[in-house]
């Protein structure tokens, strides 16, 4: 097709809204899309740092058989952990 003018390019031959408004859609999605990725990749990097730091405390923390001195019974610990 050959446009004589701007105006003639942006009409489309009529089609124009339609050209430039499916235009449009599809760049706001890929924009869309480039965004979601980013924000679900740094979701699951936050995930995977949140769950190391976890398991850096639980290593360095004693377990509670080691804190829970000889003769205590469990329920004695669990309910002392669920009082507080």
């Amino acid at each position: 097709m050959i446009w004589t003018s701007a105006a003639e390019f942006w009409a489309m031959g009529g089609y124009g809204v339609y050209v430039w408004g499916s235009m449009g859609v599809s760049v706001a999605l890929m924009a869309l899309e480039v965004w979601l990725t980013r924000m679900g990749r740094k979701q699951a990097l936050d995930a995977v740092c949140e769950a190391m730091e976890a398991e850096a405390l639980d290593a360095q923390t004693p377990s509670a058989a080691q804190v829970r001195p000889v003769g205590a019974s469990r329920s004695v610990h669990f309910s002392q952990g669920a009082a507080s």
